[in-house]
């Protein structure tokens, strides 16, 4: 045994384990007992106790002591007794003597000191037994297959680790996604205590403590760290009373705080650190909540649900992604929402809906806060983009930042090529538009297609949709009033119309139905469609003339509602990504115009705001640039507003969060523009002559949109 000085208790040495290491998380507290110089870290003790229990109970040795007798109970001439036993026993790792520690298995015959047995990652239990095993017999965790393709945060520190369960990695026996560095969770449990020690993301103890300490994690009988801290909540008491608004409009001052009144301050309702006077951020009462710009930041950034804003005025189409973050979150209020009953009180909400109006923009924007800057390449094939984009969205995770490269498998060589990710949006949408999962011209319906239902593609429609519009994509603009109206207020809340039947002969059966004359002419109806309305459940006993009107509408529900009722579950669970279906029901009016209305024709001056210049302009070549805008505006041109935009960005109409860049005007001395779609950037030829301007610009935006066009075409056909 090592000869220790009490005087000099930090480098006295553990009489188990010979090491003068203080370090409470590896080896437990360390302990000196002066008056007869012995030196023990707890874990030591403990994991000898299982030793003891087992290997010295014939010998009449038992923990004979109180808590405060010896050390932690134990008798010093039983931790002598133990000592010199040990010293008989050759560690199996460091192959010294004193190895006070063996593996419990049967056969096993291995024994260590405690850090050798932490370095070659054994297991050491603190609890029940105190059973220690080695690494050949440690438990391991028994979890289901690994569908994670990419490494997940560690849900203490937040550093990405790979979800595979290993001595260094434990999951979390309640919640499946919730991954831990082993480290990590044993400071957090020695900090907790038992009391506190639990599972970050369920706040599940019982299953989750259960787990850790067969795993090896040691969990104290005690009360936690900042429960012992005197005063640790002092500042706790200590309102803040300060507005932080950009601008504040209280003449008197940010410090100013007048109760009952519209100077008032208003503390953030999540960390009560940041304030606002009430009419700082047009706030009518005090019982209005009201976050911050860093808490409603981190509300998103974690994919919890975030309560509504207040009135915010609704703007045109958005010129850029420009949108000051800081202004339309530091200053609107965030009342909450209550869920619509059911009931015709839904009918009037796009009507009386100003209460809670919001700019679909800085709906988008702030959705997309939950982008992380980490990308993710989706490998397009332009010959076939659907079911490329369905193939690479299935594996890519919602959360990160598309980066799309276009690969032409049909020339031999699988080349890629950098592609603008609004275009490949752009064009997925147009293909979900035409495709065979929606029926109907302009206003479209879900169809009831059984290959989609087997292959899920409705789910994997709702879901792209999701993503295209918080990355950046196009409105979507050809959902009818009826299916927004199913998605917002539920199928059994809708009443669909004539124009959503898109099967001629069920339209015609309801026309006559409802254009019978008597009741001899109704009958007559119902007995031609007999067997039709025997299938879909319709047929029904009439008795008077009226009943043709309910005898119409429930054809017309199945028709359009019903017939397809599991093909709308699985595309509302496919919106449900990224919460966009949370936040279409929360601000219908807003998403009502970019689902069911395609957007506004552009004019010159919209084009004309929308493009920054990112080199002096040349004056006489930017005069020209207007003219050419206004000329097309008045119709003297065979190029459109559109084929610019097209031409330049790959989109035909202004996304509605805006472009990322945003559009921008070079001038260059060449004989035609160019479009740079990944840049959204649009380069204007230096001309002599506003003809050689237009005739240049007319040439190379018709051509290049007719060639992508055929191309597209071509890709479509084959």
């Amino acid at each position: 045994m090592n000869e220790n000085k009490p005087g000099d208790s930090q480098n006295l040495a553990c009489v188990f384990c010979r090491k003068t290491d203080d370090c409470p998380y590896k080896y437990g507290e360390k302990k000196t007992n002066e008056k007869w110089n012995l030196t023990v870290h707890y874990h030591c003790l403990s994991t000898w106790k299982e030793k003891f229990w087992l290997k010295l109970m014939s010998s009449g040795i038992w923990q004979r002591g109180k808590e405060e007798e010896g050390l932690y109970g134990f008798l010093i001439e039983d931790i002598k007794k133990e000592v010199h036993r040990a010293s008989k026993l050759k560690c199996s790792v460091c192959k010294k003597s004193g190895a006070s520690i063996g593996c419990v298995a049967p056969r096993c015959k291995r024994s260590y000191h405690l850090p050798c047995g932490l370095e070659r990652e054994c297991i050491f239990q603190f609890t029940g037994n105190f059973a220690s095993f080695c690494w050949s017999h440690r438990p391991i965790q028994i979890t289901t297959s690994n569908n994670y393709r990419d490494s997940l945060p560690c849900t203490i520190c937040l550093e990405y680790i790979e979800p595979i369960p290993t001595y260094s990695v434990l999951q979390s026996p309640c919640c499946k996604n919730a991954w831990f560095h082993r480290d990590c969770l044993q400071v957090q449990a020695i900090n907790a205590g038992i009391f506190f020690f639990r599972c970050t993301i369920c706040n599940n103890s019982e299953i989750f403590q259960k787990e850790m300490l067969k795993m090896g994690i040691h969990i104290p009988e005690k009360d936690a760290s900042w429960e012992l801290e005197e005063n640790a909540y002092q500042d706790l008491l200590q309102h803040h009373e300060r507005c932080d608004v950009r601008r504040c409009r209280c003449k008197e001052g940010r410090e100013y705080n007048e109760p009952d009144s519209k100077w008032e301050i208003k503390r953030c309702q999540c960390c009560g650190s940041s304030g606002t006077h009430l009419a700082c951020s047009s706030l009518r009462s005090w019982e209005q909540n009201w976050e911050c710009l860093e808490c409603r930041s981190i509300i998103y950034n974690s994919g919890f649900k975030s309560v509504g804003f207040q009135k915010a005025k609704k703007h045109a189409a958005p010129k850029s992604n420009k949108v000051a973050i800081t202004d339309c979150l530091l200053e609107e209020s965030s009342p909450k929402l209550q869920k619509l009953s059911s009931g015709p009180q839904h009918e009037d909400l796009l009507r009386q809906g100003s209460k809670f109006r919001r700019d679909i923009s800085t709906i988008l924007i702030e959705l997309g806060f939950q982008i992380k800057k980490k990308t993710e390449k989706l490998y397009i094939n332009k010959a076939n983009i659907w079911n490329s984009a369905i193939d690479e969205f299935k594996n890519f995770n919602p959360s990160y930042t598309i980066e799309v490269s276009y690969v032409n498998e049909n020339d031999g060589f699988g080349k890629e090529c950098l592609g603008s990710k609004q275009e490949f949006l752009s064009l997925l949408m147009h293909h979900l538009a035409n495709s065979s999962l929606f029926e109907g011209s302009l206003s479209k319906n879900l169809s009831l297609n059984s290959q989609a239902l087997e292959e899920n593609l409705y789910y994997e429609a709702g879901k792209i949709l999701a993503i295209s519009l918080v990355h950046g994509g196009p409105s979507p603009g050809f959902f009818s009033k009826t299916l927004f109206n199913c998605l917002v207020y539920g199928p059994e809340n809708t009443e669909p119309v004539l124009e959503d039947v898109s099967d001629f002969d069920v339209a015609q059966i309801i026309i006559r139905i409802n254009t019978a004359a008597d009741i001899t002419d109704l009958n007559s109806v119902i007995n031609e469609c007999y067997n039709y309305l025997d299938v879909i459940g319709c047929l029904r006993h009439v008795t008077t003339l009226n009943d043709k009107y309910m005898l119409a509408k429930d054809v017309l529900v199945y028709q359009v509602i019903k017939r397809v009722q599991i093909p709308f579950e699985s595309f509302k669970q496919g919106l449900k990504t990224l919460g966009v279906l949370e936040k279409i029901q929360t601000y219908p009016e807003a998403f009502y115009d970019i689902l069911c209305h395609k957007p506004e024709t552009l004019s010159a001056k919209v084009l004309s705001d929308l493009f920054e210049m990112h080199t002096l302009p040349d004056v006489q070549t930017s005069g020209y640039w207007k003219n050419y805008l206004q000329n097309i505006e008045e119709g003297k041109s065979a190029t459109t507003m559109e084929d610019i935009l097209i031409f330049a960005t790959g989109c035909n109409s202004v996304p509605p969060s805006g472009f990322k860049p945003t559009p921008s005007i070079e001038y260059l001395h060449t004989d035609f523009p160019v479009g740079n779609k990944c840049n959204n950037c649009l380069v204007l030829p230096i001309t002599k002559t506003y003809k050689e301007f237009e005739e240049s610009m007319d040439f190379t935006i018709r051509n290049t949109i007719k060639l992508e066009k055929e191309e597209y075409s071509h890709y479509v056909e084959h």
